[in-house]
């Protein structure tokens, strides 16, 4: 059986209608985004990983103006497609989503590992703060192989949500990048290396 990894990319969020209108009013394109098949290394884990992985890249609901509860009925629906030990990433948003999921709610598979990549904690930094997808107090990702990843220049999320994980999980496994901003780059060795060292 193939091993199983789950990723769950990011998104935005907004209190109000008005704050959701004037980020789509002002929200600068990056057209070369648009002018590739890929724009970050989510779907060249596929290849990075290899034959023995099944990368499952679930595209959840509405991201530019996300609801938690929205995201919470669509994870639903994945979990009778997934096998015990599945690998679970979440990015940016998507890293905050898996922590409240994790914490809210006992998984019904056994967890092999979570990576939480440039992981929101309590906003980003622009002063967005997560909403629906607020943190409880007691964060549990029902596992103990925890990876966090961030980059001390991250334009995004603050470099000082890593140091909030921390906290939580001081047993993770952490990689501190210094010239990655969000992680958004067409591939991820790093994240490729550390999965594979779990077999």
């Amino acid at each position: 059986m193939k091993q199983q990894v789950v990723v769950i990319h990011g998104g935005d969020t907004f209190d109000t209608d008005e704050k959701y209108q004037d980020f789509l009013h002002n929200y600068q394109i990056n057209i070369g985004r648009y002018k590739t098949e890929t724009d970050d290394w989510k779907p060249s884990l596929r290849r990075e990983l290899g034959e023995e992985y099944e990368v499952i890249l679930p595209i959840m609901p509405n991201k530019t103006n996300a609801r938690y509860d929205d995201w919470k009925i669509w994870m639903d629906k994945f979990l009778p497609y997934l096998n015990d030990e599945v690998i679970l990433v979440g990015h940016s948003m998507g890293g905050a989503f898996l922590a409240k999921y994790l914490s809210e709610n006992q998984f019904p598979k056994k967890i092999k590992a979570v990576f939480l990549v440039s992981a929101v904690y309590e906003g980003d930094s622009d002063g967005n703060y997560l909403g629906s997808f607020s943190l409880p107090e007691n964060l549990k990702l029902q596992t103990e192989n925890i990876f966090l990843y961030h980059s001390t220049d991250d334009n995004v999320v603050p470099f000082s949500a890593l140091a909030k994980f921390q906290k939580h999980f001081p047993q993770a496994h952490t990689r501190v990048f210094q010239d990655r901003q969000h992680i958004n780059q067409p591939e991820f060795p790093e994240l490729v290396e550390d999965i594979k060292s779990l077999k």
